[in-house]
């Protein structure tokens, strides 16, 4: 029963973490109508700004604040000074991020090498109930994932540029002809989910230690996820996160792990072929 509650929290945890990078991708993806495939390097900058900051003497959790900013605002440059040029041609908008991820990733790499750097958690220790101990830290991942994810919700659904980002989803051309500047709202949309990443590499390199191939995992899994879940929504990528995240998780308790990544890719490949609107199909929040 132990190992069983032990495993319950494990996969609660990475779900929670891949919920934090579909999110992104996915607000990119439902509001661009593109795949942002430098996501995954987005969650690399995170870890690693995280790990410039501390290097420079000053607490883990100063540069976990950092990093979602720092990515942000890359993504933002990114958006004004390459991608937006690719929104006509979606097949070409995936190239491009694709490559400009590539760029990210081997650049990291140039810096760190092929080290696996350990980054102190913020806040160490475990929190005990009964018998079991959970990781203090895995539990705050969790919260915090719940709060961005609140929040998120509440921008989109109840404050005025929500609307409007809704509205530029919607129909473009109206909106445009309503006076949204839908290039001002693919901007902040675009910067908004690379600090989303930012934010999740932060919160794992903990967990993970800091490497350069850190991001493609999560690129893939949150990839994999905004197709299950689908496009056009809130919910489609949180609740593809919730079941990707939850059998990348599961499964390899009950069989190895490479054999349980292709499982959940079988999986997911099959679920698309005969559901491709996803699980949440249809425009909103």
């Amino acid at each position: 029963m132990d190992t069983l509650f032990i495993a319950l929290f494990e996969i609660l945890s990475f779900g929670a973490i891949v919920v934090l990078v579909v999110l992104g991708l996915g607000i990119i993806a439902s509001m661009m109508g593109i795949f942002n495939f430098a996501q995954g390097e987005f969650v690399l900058l995170g870890a690693y700004i995280t790990y410039l900051v501390h290097s420079a003497g000053l607490p883990v959790a100063v540069g976990m604040v950092a990093a979602p900013f720092a990515v942000g605002a890359l993504g933002l440059v990114l958006e004004r000074l390459v991608v937006r040029r690719f929104y006509a041609a979606p097949i070409v908008a995936m190239l491009g991020t694709y490559a400009l991820g590539l760029i990210i990733r081997e650049s990291v790499r140039g810096l760190i090498g092929g080290l696996y750097i350990s980054v102190l958690e913020p806040i160490g220790g475990s929190i005990s109930i009964g018998t079991l101990h959970f990781a203090t830290w895995r539990f705050v991942i969790v919260i915090i994932t719940a709060l961005v994810m609140a929040g998120t919700y509440a921008l989109l659904a109840h404050t005025s540029f929500g609307l409007r980002i809704r509205a530029s989803l919607e129909n473009p051309a109206l909106a445009r002809a309503s006076g949204i500047s839908t290039g001002m709202i693919y901007s902040v949309t675009f910067a908004f989910g690379a600090a989303l990443a930012g934010l999740a590499g932060a919160l794992i390199v903990p967990v993970f230690s800091l490497f350069a191939d850190l991001g493609i995992r999560f690129l893939i899994q949150g990839f994999v996820a905004v197709m299950v879940g689908g496009v056009g929504s809130f919910a489609g990528p949180v609740a593809g996160a919730s079941v990707i995240g939850t059998l990348s998780a599961a499964l390899p308790w009950v069989m190895a792990p490479v054999i349980a990544d292709v499982l959940v890719f079988v999986l997911a490949i099959i679920f698309i072929k005969f559901r491709p609107q996803g699980l949440v199909s249809g425009r909103g929040v």
